[in-house]
């Protein structure tokens, strides 16, 4: 099997990590050699926070290059935008439709970026979500990391109960229904 490489992207506080160790989880259990990468910029200031998944038979590096991610999640629409680049020509693009000001807009020196989902879509193959709505509904705002993740394992080679069972043994127990019923729901939107 080729190295498969997943990136994913957000604001601090948004489930980047969480979701990393999820995707390792799973590939360590089909039994992938995998590295893990974290880069954290400010992440708890609200700053982009980058994680990186790499897994296949044998791998060197923990860093995706650009133009070598398979899969871009971005839990937020600028995000996606900014880290683009990395993503394969036939790689698809999760994304949470959703805006979260970074500082140099929130202080005036910059200003958020209009129709970034139709900018998106006019290179590459995208998926978005309105996972704070959907997680809204399903009462806990918390989970919309993992609604995020069901999308996204629409496109990966791995079964629901793969997933179901790695999410089990990785989040914190006295949340796994409830992430359950998050990456169920996001695994059966269309």
């Amino acid at each position: 099997m080729a190295t498969r490489n997943i990136m994913i992207v957000g604001v601090g506080g948004q489930g980047t990590l969480l979701t990393s160790r999820i995707l390792g989880g799973l590939a360590v259990e089909g039994g992938y050699d995998v590295k893990l990468s974290e880069v954290h910029g400010m992440a708890q200031r609200g700053g982009s926070v980058v994680t990186f998944v790499r897994y296949g038979e044998k791998v060197q590096e923990p860093i995706v290059e650009e133009g070598q991610a398979d899969v871009l999640i971005a839990f937020e629409r600028l995000e996606a935008l900014r880290y683009r680049q990395f993503l394969k020509k036939d790689g698809v693009i999760i994304v949470n439709d959703q805006r979260i000001d970074p500082i140099t807009v929130v202080t005036g020196v910059a200003e958020y970026p209009d129709g970034i989902l139709d900018t998106l879509r006019q290179t590459h193959k995208v998926y978005a979500v309105d996972a704070m709505k959907v997680a809204r509904e399903l009462g806990n705002t918390k989970v919309f990391n993992v609604i995020v993740l069901g999308v996204a394992a629409q496109h990966m080679d791995y079964s629901r109960e793969e997933w179901l069972n790695v999410i089990e043994k990785t989040v914190p127990p006295k949340t796994v229904e409830i992430n359950k019923k998050a990456f169920l729901t996001g695994y059966e939107l269309k």
